[in-house]
């Protein structure tokens, strides 16, 4: 599926759909298409579906991270002249989300994270290999999913070129330390804003108990799970992360 994307003063961004935004915050690794299934089911539900591209490798090195990014968000739905959003984050994304929501809280109907980083230590370090040959990253990169079909010769291709550019690597780095930094544990019970926590039941990169640690500290949080899926159920089970979300929206009425 072909994307249009649009370009707005310094934002690039996908956009899909009439309604309420739900505005989807992608992790370090893949490209916007990794949401297609999760983009056309939402646009024709009654949502519209904003993806904007994060400046993961744009931003100056000393201000590459979490909070950097969660202060562009919200200048990105600013300029849009969104009042209320619903955030939709995997992955450093979530984190990203997570950070915007505790900064922003206004602006933030709901917030839906999926193997989220923001509590657990090794989340973004350990997925990411620092360098290493073609096979050595096509392994990690299949051991973000269960199915390791799902890491497309796409994405192990963006993991390589990546770990090969001195100047990308350098910044997925800062973004791991930039997450260990803004750990969210002491933050995540004040934050009244109804979450959405879906996780894949094999996740290997921020395991199961960490989604049981977020719906913990969280003080109007669900919890779903998702069986035989990685890290990255938007991606590996769409249908049923789908069917979770919207089950979801419309509950909260959303």
């Amino acid at each position: 599926m072909e994307h249009k994307l649009t370009t707005e003063g310094k934002f690039t961004y996908l956009e899909k759909g009439e309604g309420t935004p739900i505005i989807i915050l992608h992790g370090l690794m893949g490209g916007l298409s990794n949401f297609d299934a999760v983009t056309t089911f939402f646009s024709e539900k009654g949502y519209k579906v904003v993806i904007p591209e994060l400046p993961v490798y744009t931003m100056p090195l000393v201000k590459t991270g979490v909070k950097s990014f969660a202060k562009y968000l919200n200048e990105f739905i600013k300029m849009k002249g969104y009042e209320e959003v619903i955030l939709l984050g995997n992955s450093m994304g979530g984190h990203v989300g997570l950070y915007h929501t505790k900064m922003h809280p206004e602006y933030v109907k709901g917030l839906v994270i999926t193997g989220s980083s923001g509590l657990y230590e090794s989340a973004m370090g350990e997925s990411y290999p620092k360098r290493g040959d073609y096979d050595y990253i096509k392994k990690k990169a299949e051991g973000v999913f269960y199915d390791p079909k799902c890491a497309t010769k796409e994405i192990v291709d963006e993991v390589y070129d990546t770990v090969n550019d001195r100047n990308k690597l350098l910044k997925t780095l800062a973004i791991a330390k930039s997450a260990i930094r803004h750990n969210m544990a002491q933050d995540l019970p004040e934050m009244n804003t109804p979450t959405c926590i879906i996780w894949g039941r094999q996740d290997g990169v921020t395991p199961p108990e960490v989604a049981e640690d977020f719906d913990k500290l969280l003080p109007d949080s669900n919890l779903y799970w998702i069986d035989e899926c990685g890290h990255a159920a938007m991606m590996e089970k769409p249908e049923e992360f789908n069917t979770i979300l919207l089950d979801w929206l419309k509950q909260r009425g959303f």
